[in-house]
């Protein structure tokens, strides 16, 4: 084996590495950037983050597009007022509303088996993030039914249905403007290594 050829593999990947990591602390930094952007129409405010985490996915693909939300997450767990609000801390975690924030995380890996490879069409990742966001609402509804003690017809009509036409508007925006954004950053060589 040629010795050559094995350290130019492991220089190769620690390229890919570097790029891995520099571009999922990008998109983080995005999501720190919009996810305190929010609107209070009730207990759970209207958001950015889960479009965010759509394009995310779209440019970095289901592994870095889900560390990068994760960053995200630890970054307002620490205290860092990057939540809805720009609220952050642990207690926002545990509060009635924390169950989406830890929704996301699956609804990221559900978005990225669809997306992923699909990225030229238009119905597979319109329905993995349909699934994916079906998923982070239970998560989320969930979690706020048992901190509030509520009915699920409560937490429904507060958590839910309120929700579902942005979010409708998020993944169709996502739809368009992620194949669009990775096709440009394609073409200018940018996500090669990724």
């Amino acid at each position: 084996m040629n010795p050559k050829t094995n350290s130019s593999k492991t220089i190769s990947n620690s390229k890919v590495s570097i790029y891995q990591m520099a571009a999922a602390a990008l998109m983080t930094a995005l999501m720190c950037a919009l996810g305190p952007l929010s609107i209070p129409i009730g207990p759970v405010p209207i958001s950015l983050t889960n479009f965010v985490i759509y394009i995310a996915i779209y440019l970095l693909g289901t592994k870095s597009g889900t560390i990068s939300y994760c960053l995200y997450l630890l970054i307002g767990m620490v205290g860092l007022p990057v939540f809805s609000g720009y609220s952050g801390g642990l207690s926002k975690l545990a509060g009635p509303t924390g169950g989406y924030l830890i929704g996301f995380i699956p609804m990221a890996v559900i978005c990225g088996i669809f997306i992923q490879n699909n990225r030229r069409k238009t119905l597979l990742p319109i329905l993995g993030m349909v699934i994916g966001t079906i998923t982070a609402y239970f998560f989320g509804t969930v979690w706020f039914i048992y901190q509030t003690k509520c009915n699920v017809w409560y937490a429904l009509t507060t958590c839910v249905f309120p929700f579902l036409i942005g979010d409708a508007v998020k993944i169709l925006l996502s739809s368009k403007i992620g194949p669009a954004i990775y096709n440009a950053l394609n073409k200018a060589h940018l996500l090669e290594n990724l």
